[in-house]
């Protein structure tokens, strides 16, 4: 069995832990996601703004389905 068939197998018991993991502490993950997209920003100074707050939002839209998931 090869490193892939096995994460497959875990794939669903890992989710089941991300899902707890993402509704037990979703506002400190919001607020990394916010640091992290604030930090891209000064790298890139401000070039890709836009980019960067769509692609924070997504995430956060992620993280909060998946935190749905786990209820």
């Amino acid at each position: 069995m090869g490193f892939l068939d096995k994460l497959k197998k875990k794939a669903p018991e890992l989710r089941d832990k991300a899902a707890g993991v993402a509704a037990s502490h979703n506002d400190k993950i919001d607020g990394g996601i916010d640091k992290a997209a604030d930090a891209i920003s000064k790298a890139t100074k401000g070039r890709f703004d836009d980019k960067i707050d769509g692609a924070a939002n997504k995430t956060k839209d992620g993280v909060d389905k998946l935190a749905e998931d786990d209820k």
